[in-house]
């Protein structure tokens, strides 16, 4: 059996554990510069507020309903995901972390007649240590645990674990299950299916594999197996391919004239990108930078460009990186514009493992630049900021962003610890 833990509402409650008057108000995390809803709380979702609404447009019913708006707080976000696998590892002891707010969880080794009493004291160890509450699914493959983790989520009366194990229990459930709540299946499919009267989650799994797979790729046809109760999807797996290109974008709270601090976000955009290519074991073949003023403001000049650089061996050090993109954003950096978005893409990754090294390299440099990168994680890992230490013409992020409504860093940053009277 495989369990699927879902935390509740995840950055509206990791607001409300460090401000309690959050509680049962309607609450909305907004994204980047506060452009749109990213998270929200039920009760804001039954104001009719949706993820995804552009917060201007829906200022009037926030304002309306006492809406609580904040500002995305990331890094709080992730140090208490963290605090949520470490403490659901310290109950199982076999976790693989799906995203910052869900994690696998392999229950084979435990009983049927034990499966209910585990899985409410992870629950209630969570929400006891950590403060977040959260839903258990719990089914023999990986699609049907998320199915069941959303009825754990919908039912107080699952006490937060929902459990599919026997057949009546599968059928109930996947019947009860609009198509587009399953997990791989999206939009665009979600439309092709309707057009074959697929409408739950039942419709799919009663279908012959012959048919299925006329109108579904493998992907699908997983699906449809693990629907029926079939492992398609190993709980080891990643269930994605290597990565071949990764990216670092941003809109910029005010529009930037000036080639230095164009310069300075690129080194942050650098770092960012860098740090990400290190966690995987990936390095850069090339770097593609690009610019782009403000679409909707008519009233300004208009320019948009990219340009690729390519590097004479792949790297993932800050140094190179940064470089890199600032010689490429001298290509096409034009004075009289006001930049609104910007980032860094890097196209073709390697396995930082496994370099072809150029033949004019200096190999004592390269190991050199290697051990300081792991230096740098190591501090930057450990400390309570990960830009304690950076390039120097690194553009913090906050001055980048517009984060008008953001809490403390109650667990990032020393200075925002709460203080106890």
């Amino acid at each position: 059996m495989i369990g699927l833990i879902d935390c509740n509402n995840f950055f509206v409650s990791c607001e409300r554990v460090f401000n309690p008057r959050l509680q049962d108000r309607p609450v909305v995390v907004l994204s980047n510069n506060d452009g749109c809803i990213v998270a929200l709380s039920n009760e804001a979702k039954a104001l009719g507020l949706r993820r995804g609404d552009p917060y201007f447009k829906v200022r009037g019913t926030i304002d309306r309903g006492g809406v609580q708006v904040l500002s995305g707080n990331h890094r709080l976000y992730g140090d208490i995901s963290s605090r949520v696998m470490t403490t659901i590892a310290s109950v199982t002891g076999d976790v693989r972390v799906y995203s910052i707010d869900e994690a696998f969880i392999d229950m084979g080794a435990f009983g049927p007649e034990t499966l209910q009493t585990l899985g409410r004291e992870i629950v209630r160890r969570v929400r006891r240590d950590v403060g977040i509450p959260t839903s258990l699914g719990i089914a023999p493959t990986k699609t049907l645990a998320k199915v069941a983790s959303k009825f754990a989520k919908k039912y107080r009366a699952y006490r937060g674990v929902c459990i599919i194990d026997n057949e009546y229990r599968r059928r109930r459930a996947l019947e009860l299950t609009p198509i587009g709540d399953v997990w791989g299946i999206g939009r665009r499919l979600v439309r092709r299916l309707a057009a074959y009267g697929i409408n739950t989650a039942a419709d799919l799994a009663t279908m012959q594999q012959a048919d299925i797979e006329k109108i579904v790729n493998i992907t699908g046809v997983n699906t449809w197996r693990e629907l029926n109760g079939i492992t398609a999807i190993d709980i080891d797996s990643d269930d994605s391919a290597p990565q071949q290109q990764m990216c670092c974008t941003r809109t910029f709270a005010t529009n930037l004239t000036r080639y230095s601090d164009l310069a300075e976000a690129m080194a942050l955009f650098a770092t960012i990108i860098c740090r990400r290519m290190r966690k995987h074991h990936l390095a850069a073949k090339a770097v593609t930078v690009f610019l782009h003023t403000n679409s909707h403001r008519e009233d300004l000049p208009q320019y948009c460009n990219s340009s690729y650089h390519p590097l004479p061996e792949a790297a993932n050090d800050d140094m190179t990186i940064s470089a890199a993109a600032t010689e490429a954003m001298k290509a096409i950096y034009r004075r009289g514009f006001g930049y609104k978005r910007a980032g860094i893409i890097v196209p073709e990754l390697c396995d930082d493992r496994h370099i072809q090294r150029s033949l004019f390299g200096d190999p004592g440099d390269i190991e050199r630049r290697r051990r300081l990168m792991a230096a740098l994680d190591t501090i930057n890992s450990s400390s309570t900021s990960h830009d304690r230490i950076h390039v120097a013409s690194y553009m913090p992020l906050d001055s980048v962003t517009r984060c008008e409504h953001s809490s403390p860093h109650y667990t990032t940053r020393m200075s925002d610890i709460i203080d106890i009277r």
